[in-house]
């Protein structure tokens, strides 16, 4: 029987993880000085972080509201969601709050909460995404159905942000899982991750830094 391909699930987790470390590293630089921002790099650095606030809150909405379902539908006795479920509702007004410190740094140009909120949430989503994989997907591969799982990621999928998302599952995903994906999605995944590449370089290079790792 054919299972689910948990692959992209993976990615973007791995990416909200990746990225969220980077920016509190980044902040946490700029509140001490050993990094300066003018304007537009900070303007830049504030809609990057709530970009990546919509998408983390977009992931956990799509968990809650339809993956849960599925699960429970699927799996039944064999899962307890209310851990996953709580850490969801402790993150929310995380987000809030690092969406309110962000404005605060573009006015005062003091970016120590808004560090101590990236660093508190890129703690969270380690222990919560490390946790949520380890009990959820085998149970995902082994109970929910192809047409179920693809009901999922559809949702998922329709509420991101293209321009900004996709390029980071080229930036965060293996070689070998690139080449997963392209079989998976055909050309037009190249003919896209080739599109959006350079803005995602630039923008990147603003935020991080001109020797940024992308």
């Amino acid at each position: 029987m054919a299972t689910p391909e948990t692959l992209g699930f993976q990615i973007a987790h791995r990416s909200m993880r990746g990225e969220v470390r980077r920016l509190a590293d980044l902040t946490a630089q700029l509140a001490d000085g050993r990094q300066s921002a003018d304007p537009a790099r900070a303007r830049a650095i504030v809609e990057y972080i709530a970009a990546m606030c919509t998408t983390i809150h977009h992931h956990h909405k799509t968990e809650d509201e339809v993956l849960w379902p599925v699960i429970e539908r699927s799996a039944g006795a064999e899962v307890d969601l209310r851990d996953l479920s709580d850490d969801h509702a402790e993150l929310d007004p995380l987000l809030d709050t690092i969406r309110s410190g962000s404005e605060e740094f573009l006015r005062t140009s003091d970016a120590r909460r808004l560090a101590v909120c990236l660093t508190r949430l890129a703690d969270m989503l380690d222990e919560h995404i490390e946790e949520e994989e380890r009990l959820l997907f085998p149970i995902i591969r082994k109970y929910v159905s192809v047409a179920d799982w693809k009901r999922v990621e559809d949702v998922a999928r329709k509420g991101s942000n293209v321009m900004v998302e996709l390029p980071r599952i080229e930036q965060y995903a293996r070689p070998d899982e690139l080449a997963t994906l392209r079989r998976l999605a055909g050309p037009v995944l190249t003919v896209m991750f080739t599109v959006l590449r350079g803005g995602h370089r630039r923008r990147q290079r603003l935020i991080f830094g001109p020797l940024a790792d992308v």
